[in-house]
């Protein structure tokens, strides 16, 4: 089948490129003639595991080719995928539309024959009926065009795995000649038993939005029960271990540490509480003003603790942060927790060094600041302190007495609950990690280091706190 994909970022390159792999031949389309001109050669943009491979191999054998004309996509193809980016708006919480509706506005007094256009950008509930009306005052006499919705539920790092085998399919089509084109688009994927959820529009464009704030509330939750852990010295991890052993919670996306970002979770459940709002429902998803000052609150947390892990200040101190992509195996940096507290720790006067394994050229666009660079004991040399932000397989797998030999101090923050504490307080290292107890070295380990440790800080990690009337500490 012939089908077109309209914007060519990180969803809609893959969704293209995938559309190719299963046998579509595929149009990509995007007014940025650079992106176009290195996906025709077949090279990705920006970096997402599997990618490259089924472009390259997909351009070869002609399946799958780029443009920049709309034209060309109407005359190419009666079914048009608009994936195009619905950022937040500058002046408020709610989503940036403008390029969805450029897309649809400018493809329909294009279309020559009856057409379907599917959007996948994650929008607020309500716009596919929106947009039906603009394209139906837009098409030539004579034509039809017909809107749905698909959302996209693709992970960074995971695009290509997500969208070949997705764990559900989601489509919001009012005419059933619609729904059951899209059948036939995924047939491949419901053959291999992959679930369809047939629906109306706003129930798809809802399904979206309702996944990424019922995911953003479950990490806020562990977040929260970490500032809990803190302040009363339980553990975190294996709190989240016992909540994950019941099927009802489980255990993925209850890791504690330094909070979600990136292009979606944050902007998505802000949307939401905007169109919310607009449809004087706002109380109903207030909670996620929670959500979202928990998220921010432990970018706050870490610039805290690792300022104590200093001695208080950070003008003078060199520190190497480990990580600037919002997650690991992506090179995206979007409202990275890693940048955000990379530039606060800048901002009062540290030596930064950072290192990730793919996203420093973003990073550096982004965060001008910071000395970046390729090697990892490069970043850590003279360091007083590491800062552990994206918890990249190569970080998990340092040899942390290698590592304790180039540092000026031995201190580690794991921001993201993921080192082996064992390995890197054996090694010597002071570890410390939001809603866990201080990993100190004992005597035989890191005895010298230990005597460098302000005792403010280690009284703060094992003292029991004064007006606590549980910890027997007079009030």
């Amino acid at each position: 089948m012939r089908l077109t994909v309209i914007g060519t970022g990180y969803l809609g390159a893959v969704h293209a490129a995938c559309m190719a792999e299963i046998g579509h031949e595929v149009l990509g389309v995007d007014t940025d003639a650079g992106k176009i001109e290195a996906l025709a050669a077949g090279r990705a943009p920006f970096f997402e595991p599997g990618l490259p491979e089924i472009l390259a191999r997909n351009t070869e054998a002609g399946r799958l080719r780029f443009s920049t004309s709309l034209k060309e996509a109407a005359d190419f193809a009666d079914l048009h995928f608009v994936c195009v980016g619905t950022p937040q708006r500058p002046d408020s919480l709610a989503a940036d539309l403008s390029h969805v509706e450029a897309v649809f506005d400018g493809l329909a007094p294009l279309l020559t024959r009856d057409s379907l256009i599917v959007g996948k950008s994650t929008v607020p509930v309500g716009t596919t009926r929106l947009l039906s009306r603009r394209v139906a005052a837009r098409v030539r006499p004579g034509v039809e065009a017909q809107v749905a919705w698909n959302p996209e539920f693709l992970r960074e790092g995971f695009a290509v795995q997500d969208t070949l085998r997705p764990d559900r399919l989601v489509v919001g089509a009012a005419a059933p000649h619609a729904d059951q084109l899209l059948r036939t688009v995924y047939e491949p994927m419901l053959r291999a038993g992959v679930a369809y959820v047939g629906t109306d529009p706003a129930t798809a464009e809802l399904v979206k939005v309702a996944a990424n704030s019922f995911l953003a509330t479950k990490i806020s939750f562990i977040n929260a029960m970490a500032e809990v852990c803190d302040a009363s010295g339980a553990d975190v991890v294996t709190l989240a271990d016992a909540l994950g052993h019941d099927e009802r919670i489980g255990r993925r996306f209850l890791s504690a540490g330094l909070g979600f970002g990136g292009g979606c979770l944050p902007k998505d459940i802000r949307a939401f509480l905007a169109r919310a709002e607009e449809l004087q429902v706002g109380e109903a998803v207030s909670f996620l003003h929670q959500i979202d000052g928990i998220n921010d609150r432990q970018r706050r947390r870490t610039v805290d603790l690792a300022r104590h892990l200093v001695g208080g200040w950070f003008a003078g101190r060199r520190v190497a942060v480990l990580g600037a992509t919002f997650k690991p195996d992506s090179d995206d940096v979007r409202d990275s927790p890693a940048l955000a507290v990379t530039a606060d720790v800048v901002a009062e006067g540290a030596h930064v060094r950072v290192h990730d394994p793919q996203g420093l050229d973003n990073a550096r666009t982004a965060l001008p600041g910071p000395e970046y660079c390729t090697d990892v004991m490069a970043a850590c040399r003279d360091a007083d302190l590491v800062l552990h932000l994206t918890e990249w397989r190569q970080y998990r797998a340092l040899d942390p007495a290698e590592l304790a030999a180039v540092v000026r101090a031995p201190r580690v923050l794991d921001a993201r609950n993921a080192l082996d504490r064992a390995a890197w307080h054996a090694a010597g290292w002071h570890v410390r990690a939001l809603g866990r107890p201080a990993h100190v070295p004992q005597p035989g380990h890191g005895d010298a280091f230990r005597a460098t440790i302000p005792q403010v800080l280690v009284a703060t990690c094992t003292a029991p706190k004064p007006g606590d009337p549980l910890s027997g500490a007079p009030t």
